[in-house]
């Protein structure tokens, strides 16, 4: 993709106070919100001894590990020992962090650095995400859409103009978070979401049958 963002998730999904873990480009990422609502993306290990961080819990601005209880800030310093309260943790105790952005209803990742904004999504509003356990290019052979320049498949689904975020995950899988058409009903939304069952099993038993 020309802007080296990846969708990861809805906004929905990572409310404040949560931790989800994803994958951007092979990395393993731990995606989470702080309890004012800055999203942050880090290195999903914590440097104390490799634990994930997608396993912690996130209290004010900070990220905690589960283990020991490390506490990182927005920046990914560590700020806190539990063990050892008194003493100032040194600068070189830090987690790697990548770019994390949000664009209509939808969280964006970067392993790169860039002064461009995540694309927009005009006339779109988030439905939901699933993990489909083929490549990209079975969902694509099956939908007859290509993936264009924002990692996206443009289709109708239901008789509903649909905007599908491709997010390559390893093991051959893909994460889709779906978009429908602004000012679908519910009802319209519902028929979409099966419809999304539906293109899944039918992306899985392609590739079953190859």
């Amino acid at each position: 993709m020309p802007q080296n963002w990846t969708a990861v998730a809805l906004s929905r999904d990572v409310p404040p106070q949560v931790v989800i873990p994803t994958v951007v480009e092979g990395r393993e990422l731990a995606v989470w919100r702080s309890q004012s609502g800055r999203i942050a993306a880090w290195e999903d290990r914590c440097p104390h001894r490799g634990m994930r961080l997608s396993h912690g819990f996130v209290r004010g601005e900070a990220l905690s590990c589960i283990y020991h209880g490390w506490s990182y800030n927005e920046a990914g310093l560590c700020q806190r020992i539990p063990a050892h309260p008194d003493l100032v943790p040194p600068d070189a105790i830090r987690v790697p962090t990548l770019t994390a952005a949000e664009s209509d209803g939808i969280i964006w990742v970067t392993a790169e650095s860039t002064d461009r904004p995540p694309p927009k999504m005009p006339g779109f509003t988030p439905l939901r995400s699933l993990t489909v356990e083929v490549p990209a290019s079975t969902i694509t052979a099956v939908s007859a859409s290509p993936i264009g320049e924002d990692g996206d498949l443009r289709l109708a689904l239901a008789g509903i103009a649909c905007l599908l975020l491709v997010q390559p995950l390893p093991g051959d899988r893909t994460a889709l978070h779906a978009l429908v058409a602004a000012g679908t009903s519910p009802t319209a939304q519902a028929s979409v979401s099966r419809a999304l069952e539906d293109l899944r099993h039918q992306a899985e038993t392609e590739r079953q049958a190859a």
